[in-house]
């Protein structure tokens, strides 16, 4: 840069033949190229003071850089009541996974003799009812009044459906109410033998009962039409 300075002031010479003024001029141009070579490195100092380096702008944080755990900087007490608390945990969660799989064992075993005696109360209720029909049958083979053996039979009866009622078993009524498919299933239908009975039970074939109102068998009737 300073090269093309100097070449440039000297091309702005004014160029004379004249012998005398050589040595005035030579003397002004150097003092003149000094002073442009002074302000020429101020100028360019004063640049590289200014600019800023790519150094420092293109340096970027360490994305890598770990950062402190903080469990380090706990005192040791406060690290010891932590280890406690978590050795407690652990402790009760095993615990309790025990007493679940033996709570899930127990009951599984449960529900199995469940399954397998459920009838168990159930048939020995009914074995007074048994009794009652052998003693009955006994009397029968040696008896001569058959009236005798009805009001035996129809104790028995009247005892097996006391039985049945304290087991949350009843009778469904049907004869002579309006048909319900929700009680009743219609086996045939028959002419009516007047308006008012269309749509009525005539007759029951086969009695229907519920256990704890719920259908355990519906009653076969026969509908009027």
């Amino acid at each position: 840069m300073l090269r093309k300075i100097f070449n440039k002031s000297n091309a702005e010479k004014p160029k004379s033949d004249a012998p005398d003024n050589s040595d005035t001029d030579t003397e002004i141009t150097e003092a003149a190229n000094e002073k442009i070579v002074e302000e020429v490195t101020e100028a360019e100092s004063e640049s590289v003071i200014n600019e800023p380096s790519e150094s420092t702008e293109n340096v970027e944080p360490d994305e890598t850089t770990e950062e402190p755990d903080e469990t380090t900087d706990l005192p040791d007490d406060e690290l010891v009541a932590l280890s406690k608390e978590l050795s407690g945990l652990q402790d009760k969660y095993l615990r309790l996974a025990a007493e679940f799989d033996n709570y899930r064992k127990r009951t599984i075993r449960e529900k199995a003799e469940l399954i397998q005696n459920a009838g168990e109360s159930l048939l020995r209720d009914i074995l007074p009812l048994v009794d009652d029909f052998e003693r009955g049958l006994e009397l029968a083979s040696n008896a001569d009044d058959m009236n005798a053996i009805k009001t035996g039979m129809g104790l028995i009866y009247n005892k097996l459906k006391d039985f049945l009622t304290n087991h949350g078993v009843k009778e469904i009524d049907a004869r002579d109410e309006p048909f319900d498919t929700d009680w009743h299933e219609a086996v045939t239908n028959i002419p009516a033998p007047s308006d008012e009975m269309k749509g009525i039970v005539l007759d029951v074939i086969q009695k229907g009962y519920t256990l704890n109102d719920k259908v355990m068998r519906y009653s076969k009737v026969v509908v009027g039409e």
